[in-house]
């Protein structure tokens, strides 16, 4: 017989009637009339190959597996009667072309069905209560916009048009909501921790705001197990002051439980959770004792010092290293004085010929005792040894040592002494590193010195990430206005960094300084696209209440004779953008307000 077209995958539309089965006639068999085996035991693959060699070179009922049975004096193989391949009931080939299509129609409805039978599962546990209040009518209707919108691309760089980029206002409008104690609406669960699933930063405001049914239905899908991790505070940990039940999990859960209440505990009760960790300490495994010691930065305190101590002997070089990293910013601790002898018996008072400096003599060697203390000995690559372990001590040591050492002087003052021997930007580097450990706001300053001094001329660091560490030091309106002088001295180029860690929304005097700066910036004829960051930064930092102020910078100018051909016309829609998004921003805010 001629060979059959190959069947219609599963995934592909239904034919007609007419072009996929032949319609029963006189002479040829319906879908009923074939043996069962053919109709449902035989694979789509097996029916594939027989539609693709024909069913005359591969007879359906030989590939199904389950073959026709032979009558009383035929030989094993042979058809029982009739033509090869013809299947019982039917006569002549176009018989088994019709079980054939038959079969893969059959096939084909029951995979489109998508699932098959089983047992019933138990069902799940009631969904928790959640005693917060509802959002507002408003609200649920903007959080139901803005997550649909989640799949739109995030971020503002190159983006063109006025509309704001709802993808980046869940964070804020997450936070706001939280903010006002709204509980997630149950429709909305299912896009929340799909969004968050997506985008990492979303996860902490929306779990949240998601609360215990977000987390109880976070347990029924396989997808949003992230939900479950990490789950301090929760209702998924014991009551805090049931001592029975918080051992329980410890001594029994799994490693992201274990991990969520030594948190719990370590913020409720700082004692508790150290004594908790001591009392399977030596049982645990090296990977786990790293993020179990790594908790105890929550709360630091001299009580911990014992521990850690023994900690700095422990069999993995990371709990080591970590051990001695908090014992460092312990300044009464054992550890800081002995790395402090260390640092001092380097760094010392100095003559010039014009005045005091510091003198440096970096250590010659790494012994046992100081890889204890968690020096480590093997510099990273292009890193000298001396240098690389000078900058391990001076980092350890309290920065309180310093004053008595250089004669009484402050730190402003000792920063500002010249280093001997070109080992400067190694030694003011350490102290950056130190001031941000031991969160010391004077060394801090000291070390970022005046905003309107360029940054390659600077007292510290030259560099903007170690800058904005600093600055993270800082009080909130001290570290906005220092970037606002920053900024106004030096223009945006260099500042996005530094704008990052200043608290939202911005400060009126930094908000206008960025503002004035990206209106110098358009009128000067820069590229336009190259303050797209800093512009995205704004639709999300400045205060919605600018808008007005900002309505001006809406318009289209005309463009210098020097500037980049249509950056005009960018610059207006980026500032329409930032008009639209403030308002947008201070639209949502009023829906979140709770009534009065």
């Amino acid at each position: 017989m001629p060979r059959t077209t190959t069947p219609a995958t599963p995934t592909t539309p239904a034919k007609s009637a007419t072009t996929t089965t032949p319609v029963p006639t006189a002479g040829t068999a319906s879908a009923t009339d074939a043996p069962a085996g053919l109709l449902t035991a035989t694979p789509w693959e097996e029916l594939v190959t027989s539609a693709l060699l024909g069913t005359d070179r591969r007879p359906l009922a030989a590939a199904s597996g389950t073959g026709p049975q032979n009558g009383p004096g035929e030989a094993p193989g042979e058809a029982p009667s009739g033509m090869p391949g013809e299947v019982p009931g039917r006569t002549g080939p176009d018989g088994a072309a019709a079980a054939l299509l038959n079969a893969a129609a059959l096939h084909t409805v029951r995979r489109r069905a998508g699932l098959l039978p089983a047992p019933a599962a138990p069902r799940p546990d009631p969904a928790p209560t959640d005693p917060r209040p509802p959002l507002p009518g408003a609200a649920r209707s903007r959080l139901e916009r803005l997550l649909a919108d989640r799949a739109a691309p995030s971020g503002s760089g190159g983006r063109r048009g006025t509309a704001p980029d709802l993808t980046e206002l869940i964070p804020q409008w997450l936070a706001t909501a939280n903010l006002h104690g709204y509980r997630a609406p149950d429709a909305a669960l299912p896009a929340l921790l799909d969004a968050a699933r997506a985008r990492t930063d979303l996860r902490p405001q929306a779990l949240v705001f998601a609360g215990p049914r977000g987390r109880w239905l976070a347990g029924l899908n396989p997808e949003w197990k992230f939900a479950l991790r990490g789950s301090s505070g929760t209702a998924l940990l014991p009551d805090l002051t049931d001592q029975e039940a918080v051992h329980r999990l410890w001594e029994e859960g799994l490693f992201a439980e274990r991990v969520a209440l030594l948190t719990a505990v370590r913020a409720h009760e700082a004692g508790a959770a150290l004594a908790l960790l001591a009392s399977t300490w030596a049982t645990e495994r090296a990977e786990d004792r790293l993020m179990f010691v790594d908790s105890l930065r929550t709360g630091l305190s001299g009580a911990d010092e014992a521990f850690l101590e023994q900690a700095l002997a422990d069999r993995s070089r990371n709990v080591r290293a970590t051990a001695a990293e908090l014992l460092s910013a312990l300044p009464e601790s054992a550890l800081a004085r002995r790395m402090a002898d260390r640092a001092l018996s380097c760094v010392s008072p100095g003559l010039t010929g014009t005045g005091p400096s510091v003198a440096v003599e970096a250590p010659h060697e790494c012994d046992a005792a100081m890889q204890r203390d968690g020096v480590v000995a093997l510099p990273p690559s292009g890193r000298g040894e001396r240098s690389w372990w000078l900058g391990q001590l001076v980092e350890s040591s309290p920065l309180a040592i310093w004053p008595a050492r250089f004669g009484g002087r402050e730190a402003r003052e000792i920063v500002a002494l010249p280093v001997a021997d070109g080992w400067s930007e190694e030694l003011h580097a350490a102290w950056c590193r130190a001031a941000l450990r031991q969160r010391d706001p004077e060394w801090a300053r000291a070390l970022l010195g005046s905003p309107s001094t360029p940054p390659s001329n600077g007292p510290g660091t030259a560099s903007l990430a170690e800058r904005s560490k600093l600055l993270i030091v800082l009080p909130a309106a001290e570290r906005a206005g220092w970037v606002a002088e920053f900024i106004a001295a030096h223009g945006l180029s260099e500042a996005f960094q530094l704008l990052g860690v200043c608290p939202t929304p911005w400060a009126e005097q930094l908000g206008r300084s960025v503002v004035d700066a990206l209106d110098i910036a358009r009128d000067a004829g820069s590229y336009p696209w190259s303050f797209s960051g800093v512009m995205g930064l704004a639709e999300r930092c400045l205060n919605p209440a600018e808008a007005d102020r900002l309505e001006v910078l809406t318009t289209t100018p005309d463009e210098p004779a020097d500037a980049s051909p249509g950056a005009n016309g960018y610059w207006s829609e980026a500032f329409q953008r930032l008009v639209s998004t403030l308002r947008l921003r201070a639209a949502m805010d009023a829906e979140l307000a709770p009534a009065r």
